[in-house]
């Protein structure tokens, strides 16, 4: 479970941003995870990475900047879907791209964690598709599908032709019965005198949509035209917030989204939720997630600005162990990257 809220501006207004993202990450506390930071084998990346044993790599929200774009990915689950129908199984995917770390283009980021899931017996899922231990259960098989966060990653690490937007989601939408159910949120912002590109693919059913340059936009873990109660409300405070501070300093802005991220009120009843979470809706009814029974929840917010003048800032917020009332990290980067885009 996740959400995500973003306006994506090519030409923003004196003073706006090009960018303006928040998301949170709904996951089990347990799930190893490296925090945002510049990606060591792509330094023009900013993200955080997932550490989980066979899916070591892979990341639900990123962005890259190569050849004057910014380029940003996400990746939402599918609640309820535990695969695409039809869903073809696959062999040998634990290191699914198995990219060589001395290739410029590669990624070969994250050692394997030194110690095992340190809370193995959790096997309450809220969603079929949440598995807390994934590497569990598949040392003897070798047939299961694709790691989805190599989607993204794949996406804002690379800027050859053949990984555009338009390139990339083509390819994607041909091989998307390769993964579990998804939606992958896309966003290409180049030269001001070209529209910013955003794009949502879903797998299940397999549907590929274009969204505009300079609106708002909301998505969770259904399909975009049955969006849960909480992205309808979230991207109608959304969208006042951006109305209302869109042209304020990073401080005052990505305050109120974050704000907006850490709200715990449930939107319940969700007739959508309920349907596909039946045993796990209200739980998972607000935007910032606790089921405290299971320790799972929303672990980390992040907000993601660029300015007109193309600088940066990546902002998150993130559980530092297993308890959502103990330590937070905050991290604040900030790139500049003044070329002519």
């Amino acid at each position: 479970m996740c959400v995500i809220f973003f306006c994506a501006d090519s030409s923003p207004r004196e003073g706006g941003y090009k960018l303006i993202l928040a998301s949170n990450r709904d996951e089990f506390f347990a799930r190893a995870t490296q925090s945002a930071a510049k990606w060591p084998n792509a330094d023009h990346v900013y993200g955080g990475i997932d550490l989980e044993p066979g899916r070591e790599g892979g990341t639900w929200l990123a962005i890259g900047h190569a050849a004057g774009f910014f380029k940003v990915g996400a990746l939402l689950n599918l609640t309820g879907e535990p695969k695409p129908r039809d869903a073809v199984a696959h062999k040998n995917i634990l290191q699914p791209h198995n990219h060589n770390s001395n290739s410029n283009t590669g990624i070969n980021l994250c050692p394997k964690p030194s110690h095992p899931n340190p809370n193995p017996n959790l096997n309450l899922n809220p969603n079929p598709n949440l598995n807390p231990n994934p590497s569990k259960g598949h040392s003897n098989n070798e047939h299961f599908l694709l790691g989805r966060g190599m989607i993204v990653a794949d996406f804002v690490t690379r800027s050859d032709d053949q990984h555009d937007i338009v390139e990339y989601n083509q390819s994607l939408f041909k091989d998307c019965t390769k993964y579990s159910a998804f939606n992958f949120v896309s966003i290409e912002i180049g030269s001001s005198s070209v529209p910013a590109r955003v794009k949502l693919l879903s797998n299940v059913p397999p549907t590929l949509e274009e969204f505009q340059n300079g609106q708002c936009y909301g998505f969770g873990n259904s399909l975009p035209h049955t969006p849960f109660e909480k992205v309808h409300h979230g991207k109608q405070e959304f969208e006042a917030i951006v109305r209302e501070h869109g042209g304020s300093s990073v401080e005052d802005l990505s305050a109120h989204l974050m704000q907006l991220l850490r709200k715990k009120h449930k939107f319940w009843p969700d007739v959508e939720l309920k349907r596909r979470a039946p045993n796990w809706g209200e739980g998972l009814s607000a935007l910032n997630v606790h089921i405290a029974e299971h320790a799972y929840g929303s672990r980390t917010h992040t907000v993601i600005l660029v300015d007109s003048h193309n600088k940066m800032h990546f902002i998150e917020e993130t559980m530092a162990g297993v308890d959502p009332q103990g330590e937070w990290i905050r991290t604040h980067i900030e790139k500049d990257f003044q070329t002519s885009v």
